[in-house]
């Protein structure tokens, strides 16, 4: 069963907990929490979309501390349990990365960090290690009003993955 119909099944405890394995942002949970049942696939994606863009700045970002940074393989055990087995799915492209290029990728996730203040943001699925390098290269070269909105559709991208995953 797709996770978006077991959102519409659920109590509301249980939809509250499932719906925050999409989107980790308190009040994106509770006002989709609000909004249920959705019916559709199509209505819970726009329900999604809608509530996360009318969040603040500061919601997104703490939505973005709840991912672990892209090739941290050690902090999807540790930190991220609870997401660990969607985070993987999402990042597979890293799996079998040349070491030069899981180097880089945590150098450059650490001064993307250092410059915007929070984890470099990506819908990963289908990328490689080296596409999704040359992405967080080329946008640190944002200015930080433009990269937190790039990155609020990058995860608005993968919250939508979310809810459609089994």
């Amino acid at each position: 069963m797709e996770r978006w119909r077991r959102i519409d099944a659920a109590t509301g405890d249980e939809a509250a907990e499932w719906l925050r394995t999409c989107c980790a942002a308190p009040q994106w949970v509770e006002r989709m929490c609000a909004r249920r049942p959705f019916g559709t696939a199509n209505a819970v994606l726009a329900a999604a979309r809608e509530e996360w863009f009318a969040l603040s700045e500061d919601d997104w970002r703490d939505a973005f501390s709840h991912h672990p940074r892209i090739g941290d393989r050690d902090a999807l055990r540790d930190r991220f349990a609870t997401t660990r087995d969607l985070s993987q799915r999402e990042q597979s492209g890293v799996q079998g990365a040349a070491d030069d290029v899981l180097a880089a990728l945590a150098k450059a996730n650490r001064e993307y960090e250092a410059r915007f203040g929070y984890v470099f943001l990506i819908c990963a699925t289908g990328l490689t290690a080296e596409e999704m390098l040359e992405s967080l290269r080329a946008r640190m070269q944002n200015d930080p009003a433009t990269e937190i909105r790039v990155a609020a559709a990058e995860h608005a991208r993968i919250c939508a993955l979310r809810l459609l995953t089994v």
